[in-house]
């Protein structure tokens, strides 16, 4: 995504989580913080991963206190160990304190998804098959989630509904057969529109070819099926290999000659990757200037 659209979308989900976490007051900071005081914070690794979302982490704090800085001595798509000091967050002590759990929870869930997206992206290696994204993203974050995607060694599939054709098993039924679907779609959408269609047998692929699809995802077969279907479709189509896809077949699948392999198990199954904001420190005024 271009980055300004990507900083409008995500001051806004920024903004909300950071609503979600302070209806009115941080009671705990208020109580321990009465007035504006310089401060410094430590962000540590406690795993071992790939860091990513570090431009979200420094944002959520701008937010809060533009004057606020995150001086990092990493980037995103660095590896990381565990207990190694990734960044200082320097600024308001109330600011960090009220900003900590909402900047850590963006940075560890993007983190956690350019890990496993890297190791997913390891196994392809040598194959010239791509590891692709999904829509299967935690509502509001999506933008979060794909961009980690992409720090991970990924690549993004469609954004949204809006962005390309998918004609998945249930709009193939309301058209009527998967050569309709396909006419519909090319009536419908703009020429610049690719036409994806979901198939789940040998026949509904040979349809799909014929009626002259894009790309032809190849949804949950076999991998004796899968071979027969990729060299049916013969170079005619782009391929996509789906369905239950995970760090442990993927490989299977890319040696098969696919030439993507979609998983939603990069957002919708990775974990997050443990961070932490140790060691606030106040600074004398004078020095924090």
């Amino acid at each position: 995504m271009d980055p300004i659209a990507m900083r409008l979308v995500a001051d806004d989900a920024i903004m909300g989580a950071l609503r979600e976490d302070i209806t009115f007051e941080d009671v705990s900071t208020a109580s321990v913080c009465s007035e504006a005081r310089p401060a410094e914070v430590q962000l540590i690794a406690k795993a071992d991963g790939i860091i990513a979302g570090l431009d979200v982490f420094a944002r959520t704090f701008e937010l809060l206190d533009p004057k606020t800085r995150v001086e990092a001595s990493v980037a995103d798509g660095d590896a990381v160990t565990v207990g190694q000091r990734l960044a200082t967050v320097c600024g308001d002590a109330r600011v960090l304190l009220s900003g900590e759990r909402v900047a850590l929870n963006f940075l560890q869930r993007m983190s956690g998804i350019a890990t496993y997206t890297h190791e997913m992206a390891a196994a392809l290696e040598g194959t010239g098959t791509v590891l692709v994204d999904t829509r299967k993203t935690t509502p509001g974050l999506r933008v979060f989630e794909k961009a980690a995607v992409a720090i991970g060694g990924g690549r993004n599939h469609r954004y949204n509904l809006s962005t390309a054709v998918m004609l998945k098993d249930n709009h193939i039924d309301a058209a009527g057969g998967v050569a309709k679907a396909i006419a519909m779609a090319r009536a419908h959408a703009s020429f610049t529109c690719t036409v994806e269609v979901e198939c789940e047998s040998l026949d509904m692929v040979r349809e799909a070819v014929e009626a002259g699809a894009d790309i032809i995802m190849l949804d949950n077969m076999d991998h004796d099926v899968m071979r027969e279907a990729i060299a049916l479709i013969d170079g005619r189509a782009k391929t996509e290999a789906s369905g239950n896809v995970d760090a442990g077949n993927i490989r299977e699948l890319a040696d098969l000659g696919v030439d993507f392999i979609s998983s939603g198990a990069l957002t919708h199954s990775a974990p997050i990757l443990d961070l932490s904001l140790k060691h606030l420190r106040m600074l004398d005024v004078e020095a924090a200037r």
